[in-house]
C-alpha cells in the first residue's frame, strides 16, 4: 500500500478484522518494524500513539501516568518552585551575587510558565480526567482494570498534544459523556489525527477522510463514515455494471 497525507489531516482507518487496521497504525508509530517499505516525516514531528493494551509503569499513580504527557512543562513548574525555595537560604539571601543568578533565571522560567499557561496545569489535569472518567490521582496503576488503564494512558496522550495523534479504538471504555467529549476534543485538533475506530457517530464528526483496507489494498474516500458508506456502495454498483456488461 500507498498512504501519504499532509499535516493537519483527519483521517478515519476501516477495515474487517485482520485487515491489518492496527499494524498500519503501529508502523506509522514506529512501533513495529518487521515490514518492507519506508516511513517518511519531515523532520522535527512528534508522534503519539494510543494502543489496544497500553503499558504503563505500575510502580506509579494515576496522576504521576497523565503528568507524563506534560513532563516539560512539570519540570519548568518543580525547577521554579525550587528556585523559590533557594531564597530562603541564607547562603543565598546573603550573597548578592547568588540572588542576582537565581533571580534572573526564574524570571526566564516565569516567562515559559506565562506563555504555556502552565499555572493552571493542576486545573486542566483535572478537567482531562474528569471528562475521560480516570480512577482517582492518588490510586496505583497496579490496581487500575484494562479499561481504567486505557482512559489514563488516553487522558496522558491527548494533553501531550503531539503532532501526529495515532488512536486505536479510543472510545473503547469510554461512557458516553466522555465519547461525547473525545468527539469535541478530536474536533478541534489543530494537528494531524488517524484513527481506527468502528464507532460511526465518532468517524462522522471527527475525520474529513476514511481510509478502507480490504483484500490487502487501500482505497481512500473523501468524508466521514456516511459518505464513505454511500461512496463504497456506488463503487460496488459499478464494479457489477461493469461485470453484468463484459458477461
Amino acid at each position: 500500500i500507498h498512504l501519504s497525507f499532509f499535516y493537519g489531516a483527519k483521517i478515519g482507518i476501516l477495515g474487517l478484522n485482520g485487515s491489518g487496521k492496527s499494524s498500519l497504525l503501529k508502523i506509522i508509530a514506529g512501533v513495529d518494524n518487521n515490514y518492507q517499505g519506508d516511513i517518511n516525516f519531515l523532520p522535527g514531528y512528534s508522534v503519539g500513539f494510543l494502543e489496544q493494551e497500553p503499558i504503563l509503569d505500575e510502580t506509579k499513580t494515576v496522576l504521576d501516568i497523565v503528568k507524563e504527557g506534560v513532563a516539560e512543562t512539570v519540570a519548568v513548574l518543580d525547577e521554579y518552585n525550587k528556585i523559590n525555595d533557594m531564597f530562603g537560604l541564607p547562603e543565598v539571601y546573603e550573597d548578592a551575587d547568588k540572588m542576582e543568578k537565581l533571580m534572573n533565571k526564574q524570571a526566564l522560567l516565569q516567562d515559559k510558565i506565562d506563555a504555556t499557561n502552565a499555572w493552571e496545569l493542576d486545573t486542566m489535569l483535572e478537567r482531562a480526567m474528569d471528562a475521560l472518567n480516570c480512577p482517582d490521582g492518588d490510586s496505583p496503576v497496579k490496581v487500575l482494570s484494562g479499561g481504567e488503564r486505557r482512559r489514563v494512558a488516553l487522558c496522558r496522550l491527548l494533553i501531550q498534544n503531539p503532532d501526529i495523534l495515532l488512536l486505536d479504538e479510543p472510545t473503547n471504555y469510554l461512557d458516553l459523556e466522555g465519547v461525547i467529549w473525545l468527539e469535541n476534543f478530536l474536533r478541534t485538533y489543530p494537528y494531524t489525527v488517524v484513527i481506527v475506530s468502528h464507532d460511526r457517530d465518532l468517524l462522522n464528526k471527527a475525520v474529513t477522510h476514511i481510509i478502507h483496507l480490504e483484500n490487502l489494498k487501500l482505497n481512500s474516500y473523501t468524508g466521514g463514515y456516511d459518505r464513505f458508506e454511500e461512496l463504497r456502495r456506488q463503487k460496488l454498483e459499478q464494479q457489477m455494471a461493469l461485470k453484468t456488461k463484459n458477461w
